[in-house]
């Protein structure tokens, strides 16, 4: 056998890697569409746990991978925050706050990513990092607030905790290594994480109507695309790239929603709406690239 034949495999270069971890938040940014134009409405935690438990279901029966059994208290553990939490107060905060504002206090993560890898590992964070993090969060308000946006103060406490257990948990992803490949670890976070939605979305949400082709296959889209393989490329992207570059990957998911409204649903971008989209962009690959550098 040749030389060459048995050179192991080289990884594929970091940019790849990159652009497959933002197709996950490039996934969940069409979620405000479909939710908005094909679910039926008022149903936020029934879509939350359809969304995630039958992916779940899915991955794990595929998979076929058990936990070690000191794994199960921290797959609960980043179930509650990356899935259970995290969705039940990202609805909490879009039906209370518009959209705009909602964007804008989630765009803080990369920041709260940045504190947490200070304050615990240590490490300190590069200044062009920490500095385009911050322009992200400018270039996200120029983008969506408008000066008659209402501050509602729970759905502001319901928006600062979801990026809280965002952050959280993406930072404990990474921190406690795993043995499940990423597609079983994807699976039994998203079927813990639906189980634990499952008595909210009975208990809140009204039963569902009758449901037309069109409905189930917004839901199915939802389940197979917005959980199974988005969360699957998010948290590959967590176990190769690093915290903060991941996290401000994030930005790229109301930047989606934004686009998609105007190129599907006629809304208007004006030229102050693209200055924050350009700095939002210009903010994310900043991140990106000082996020290879060291500190």
């Amino acid at each position: 056998m040749s030389s060459v034949s048995q050179r192991p495999a080289s990884p594929p270069p970091v940019w790849i890697d990159i652009l497959l971890t933002a197709l996950a938040p490039a996934i969940w940014g069409s979620t405000y569409i479909v939710a908005s134009e094909l679910l039926p409405p008022d149903r936020p935690y029934t879509a939350a746990l359809i969304r995630t438990l039958p992916a779940g279901l899915l991955l794990v029966a595929f998979m076929r991978r058990w936990p070690a059994r000191g794994e199960w208290l921290r797959l609960l553990v980043l179930a509650g925050l990356n899935i259970a939490l995290f969705q039940g107060l990202l609805f909490i905060a879009a039906y209370r706050l518009p959209g705009g504002l909602a964007a804008v206090v989630g765009a803080i993560q990369p920041l709260l990513v940045i504190g947490l890898t200070w304050a615990i590992d240590q490490r300190r964070p590069v200044q062009l990092v920490v500095w385009a993090s911050v322009l992200g969060v400018v270039g996200m308000a120029v983008l969506l607030l408008s000066p008659s946006t209402h501050w509602e103060p729970v759905g502001i406490a319901a928006a600062l905790g979801g990026a809280a257990c965002m952050a959280v948990g993406n930072y404990l992803t990474r921190r406690w290594r795993s043995d499940l490949p990423v597609f079983a670890l994807t699976g039994w976070q998203l079927l813990l994480g639906g189980l634990m939605l499952a008595p909210v979305a009975l208990a809140v949400d009204a039963p569902l109507p009758h449901l037309s082709t069109v409905q189930i296959s917004a839901y199915a889209y939802l389940s197979i695309a917005g959980a199974l393989i988005s969360y699957a490329l998010w948290f590959r992207g967590l176990a190769r790239l690093p915290q903060v570059a991941v996290s401000s990957l994030g930005l790229l998911s109301p930047l989606t929603a934004v686009i998609l409204g105007w190129a599907l649903l006629g809304q208007s971008l004006t030229g102050l709406s693209l200055l924050g989209l350009l700095i939002v962009l210009g903010s994310v690959l900043a991140v990106q690239w000082g996020s290879s550098r060291p500190a």
